[in-house]
């Protein structure tokens, strides 16, 4: 779930790093200067590619099977509605089977190529041998592979074809494939431990409280579930994205927040525009300022996401510490540099770290029909976003609930539903309605992921746990170990196996009690 929309990952790597920002515009755009924004901030609907990411660079391998089931395309009629073919990965290599009742790992599929998730879920696949476990990876209908009506062109043609692509059918989807998977492998009594990072994170909180008895407990990491209506401060994770700039350099906080006066007002002089082309290295002649302020804004969203502690291509190649090493270019500029300039040599580490990028490729995507993320955000997934005056580095601006609908109206012929999701699956008073009603869910955050603002940040029961990390970025725990991982990762990877393991240890024991009687 994230911000800006961007091209597949693969894309990186190539010499010219194509950047897809049209949708949704930049905090600039919200002013008077820029169009009204659209959607909300997006994170992984970036890879929702059908073509299957490149493996990084010295990642480890994983094994799978790709197969195949045929989903009912809306789980909630009766009517012979069409079905579909939902891609899903599967490894039991590991998995002692259901003599043993081997444990089933879940990962709830979220915006995406399934296969770039699960190969950026290395803790699955890490752990899943110590515990006996099959792993499986099921794709979100409408996303890579697993497109209704036979195409991508036919699923995304109109609102009455994309009318099926909810969380609600997505977790129907899961449940059904895991029930039926069960019965074919006479698994039916094995445990299913549901993961999921970002959206697939929400998807594997809300499957627990939603479908108790297909899986005991959830590990939801970076799940925004509360960024809805008014259930958090609508300014939170812009915030969050200024306060991770403005704790490594004030100076190189308030750059950035000069920064966007400055490039409005150079945009409208004469041959401005060219000289903004020409600063900022750009392969074509820029259109206007809202672009490139897109262009700018996108890369210091992703930065507070993946500001990890040691060198990752999770987005693009970058160094450890990335919003560190963008600050230090910021303030290392010569006296005299414009501010401008600078705003370039900072950005430049995240679009061009490597140094492969010979010019910067602004691509408008106007055909926001192609994006299921889009979709989403327009119907259920409503995410109020606004910009405070002095906490942020970003220019003020208010949400805009009618000027949103008035957008999605125009795109889609639909209006948003902005009770829809708490209406489903709750959100307010969430302590209370977990305590109630919820057990054996792991929030895990780290407090530099912007999205952490919109999630559980404390303990509510003894099984319904909130790890919380000070340094901690966009699902971090999800992913591979690392030789560099700092003591206070390995810490929290350690206290979501014990978590783990106890879940599955009261699940024996009460079905050996069960079957003692």
């Amino acid at each position: 779930m994230a911000k800006p929309k961007y091209s597949h990952l693969s894309l990186s790597l190539l010499l010219f790093i194509t950047i897809i920002t049209s949708s949704p515009p930049s905090l600039a755009s919200r002013l008077s200067n820029f169009p009204s924004s659209r959607w909300a901030p997006r994170f992984l609907g970036k890879f929702s590619s059908s073509s299957p990411p490149k493996r990084q660079q010295q990642q480890p391998q994983i094994r799978y099977e790709t197969r195949y089931f045929a989903q009912r395309l809306d789980h909630f009629s009766f009517s012979d509605s069409p079905r579909f073919q939902q891609r899903y990965l599967i490894n039991t290599e590991h998995w002692v089977g259901p003599q043993r009742v081997g444990p089933i790992f879940f990962y709830c599929g979220n915006e995406g190529d399934i296969e770039w998730f699960a190969e950026n879920t290395g803790f699955v696949w890490e752990v899943a041998p110590q515990f006996g476990a099959m792993i499986l990876f099921p794709e979100h209908r409408y996303y890579g592979e697993s497109m209704p009506y036979g195409s991508k062109a036919e699923a995304y043609k109109n609102a009455s074809t994309l009318s099926f692509l909810t969380a609600e059918q997505a977790l129907a989807d899961f449940a059904v494939l895991i029930t039926e998977l069960k019965r074919n492998l006479r698994a039916e009594g094995c445990p299913v431990v549901l993961f999921g990072g970002s959206y697939g994170g929400m998807l594997a909180a809300w499957m627990r409280l939603k479908y108790p008895h297909i899986a005991i407990g959830a590990l939801a990491s970076s799940a925004p579930i509360l960024q809805f209506e008014d259930i958090v401060p609508p300014e939170t994770f812009y915030d969050i994205v200024s306060n991770g700039f403005k704790r490594e350099s004030s100076s190189c906080f308030n750059t950035i927040k000069e920064s966007w006066d400055t490039l409005v007002t150079e945009g409208k002089k004469q041959n401005g525009l060219r000289q903004l082309t020409k600063t900022f290295h750009l392969c074509r002649e820029l259109n206007s300022t809202n672009d490139l302020a897109n262009w700018l804004e996108s890369a210091y969203s992703y930065l507070a996401m993946v500001n990890y502690p040691y060198a990752a291509e999770f987005v693009m190649p970058l160094p450890g510490h990335p919003i560190k090493e963008v600050c230090r270019k910021i303030d290392g500029c010569p006296d005299g540099t414009s501010t401008l300039e600078r705003i370039f040599e900072g950005v430049s580490i995240f679009y061009n770290y490597t140094g492969q990028a010979k010019c910067f490729e602004l691509i408008d995507d106007s055909d926001v029909g192609t994006d299921g993320w889009n979709w989403q955000a327009c119907t259920e997934m409503v995410m109020p976003m606004s910009c405070s005056q002095d906490a942020s580095m970003f220019q003020t601006y208010d949400y805009n609930l009618s000027s949103f609908q008035e957008e999605c109206w125009k795109d889609y012929n639909v209006k948003p539903r902005p009770t829809r999701i708490t209406t489903e699956f709750g959100g307010h008073d969430i302590k209370a309605t977990l305590k109630s009603f919820g057990s054996n869910i792991i929030f895990s955050n780290g407090l530099l992921d912007p999205w952490s603002g919109g999630s559980v940040l404390q303990n509510v029961s003894e099984t319904i746990v909130a790890l919380v990390t000070e340094e901690g970025a966009h699902h971090i725990d999800l992913r591979f170990s690392k030789k560099e991982d700092p003591e206070w990762l390995v810490d929290q990877r350690a206290t979501e196996i014990k978590l783990i393991e106890g879940w599955l240890e009261k699940f024996y024991q009460e079905r050996k009690s069960k079957f003692d009687m």
